[in-house]
């Protein structure tokens, strides 16, 4: 459906670097409005969040089943891989676009959207670092038929500190041999290929920016032991899972950028990335918000619905505030991107911001709900689940804020 959309010229503004992303619109300044396009996307992912994932995410998060039907539809409909670049086929869509998206998904299921966002971050790093072959191969056949990828970088004592990656891999001749184990890796059982990051220098000593190197592994490689699938606290219908690369042989035209460029590829991806996950936390945090609502105007106490007493409408009003804050945060981090600048500083803001508010905001709705939304009848206990993955998976709240505190301090050592 959005293919048709992008088709018939409509293009979003965001989508392209600054010094022509308001050439139609010269002066214009800042804006709130988005455009009809924008609003199409949009439109399209919250019908199918109400109408196609809602009724089916209890189901899913009880059983731990992965929703291919699902993923399925929302390929079909164009909510996955936007922002693969058109020379491969893809809508190459700007982050803010693929932002709005991700808020309406994770409205309906964090799992969900998450099995989708991680398609994002594993196919990132080849979006900005793949050469013309492997863009058009790797991410070309992501359009072509419904397949998931995943970003293997998190090891069983290597998750904040990337550094700590023991995961190695020895050139032999036209060939790199790859051993070691990763963990937690979303769709990890499901992938086509993955994005695996490696130590290539042994130098324990060598510096980070150029002792690792990104590959591209196809799946189904010799010697991939793909683990069980783990049953985590929330977003239970997610696929993650653990995988052991046991000799693991990779040609080495599947070297991203060259030897040693690793690390700034796996970093790089996540400026692009964070916004996107701020963006589920904040569709969480307002479904939160809209169940706390509903039942507030119609659970009477005391002669009348609760949502009239003031200690239940004020916590109303902290949250709504929370939620709009998060967005308008995530809203410029991807507009940062989208204007050819780096982001590091407004995309780890956003992450860790709508993080904390996600975990705020469904842990106040449970509590509006009383002895109700402790039970699993109602939404919101899953809602206070799903959330507390805001604050811990592409970086926790305390690993942005050590970014936030690098960036903000340099700015005056400058």
């Amino acid at each position: 459906m959005l293919r048709a959309v992008v088709g018939h010229g409509w293009r979003p503004r965001s989508s392209k670097p600054a010094p022509s992303a308001h050439a139609s619109r010269p002066g214009a300044g800042f804006s709130f409005e988005l455009t009809d396009e924008q609003k199409e996307f949009q439109a399209t992912a919250r019908k199918f969040a109400v109408e196609e994932v809602i009724p089916v995410a209890a189901q899913y998060d009880k059983t731990g089943e992965y929703p291919l039907p699902l993923i399925k539809r929302a390929w079909e409909l164009g909510l996955m891989n936007s922002h693969i670049p058109e020379s491969c086929g893809g809508l190459g869509l700007g982050t803010f676009e693929s932002c709005l998206i991700t808020e309406e998904l994770a409205y309906g299921c964090t799992g969900v959207q998450t099995a989708i966002e991680g398609n994002s971050l594993g196919e990132m790093p080849v979006i900005i670092a793949g050469n013309e072959q492997q863009q058009k191969k790797y991410l070309g056949r992501m359009i072509e038929e419904p397949l998931m990828c995943a970003y293997c970088v998190t090891e069983p004592g290597a998750g904040s500190d990337v550094a700590g990656i023991k995961t190695k891999a020895e050139k032999k001749g036209d060939e790199y041999v790859i051993n070691g184990q990763k963990m937690w890796i979303t769709n990890g059982g499901k992938a086509n290929w993955y994005f695996l990051l490696a130590r290539t220098d042994p130098d324990p000593k060598a510096p980070t920016g150029k002792a690792f190197t990104g590959f591209i592994v196809e799946a189904n490689s010799p010697g991939i032991q793909v683990g069980r699938k783990e049953m985590n606290m929330g977003q239970r219908c997610s696929d993650t899972r653990g995988i052991v690369f046991e000799d693991v042989r990779v040609p080495k035209e599947n070297v991203l950028l060259g030897e040693g460029a690793g690390f700034k590829i796996a970093m790089g991806a996540f400026d692009k990335t964070r916004p996107p996950v701020a963006a589920g936390a904040v569709g969480l945090a307002k479904r939160a918000l809209d169940e706390a609502t509903k039942y507030a105007l119609e659970r009477k106490t005391f002669g009348k619905p609760i949502v009239e007493h003031q200690a239940v409408s004020f916590m109303l009003a902290e949250m709504a505030m929370k939620v709009e804050l998060a967005r308008m945060a995530y809203q410029r981090a991807a507009w940062e991107v989208d204007a050819g600048r780096r982001n590091t500083y407004y995309a780890s803001i956003a992450k860790a911001f709508a993080g904390d508010i996600a975990n705020q905001v469904a842990t106040d709705a449970v509590q509006i709900f009383g002895g109700n939304g402790f039970n699993t009848e109602y939404p919101v206990e899953k809602l206070m689940r799903d959330a507390k993955i805001y604050q811990i998976y592409e970086g926790t709240a305390q690993i942005q804020r050590m970014i936030i505190a690098r960036e903000h301090i340099g700015k005056y050592k400058a």
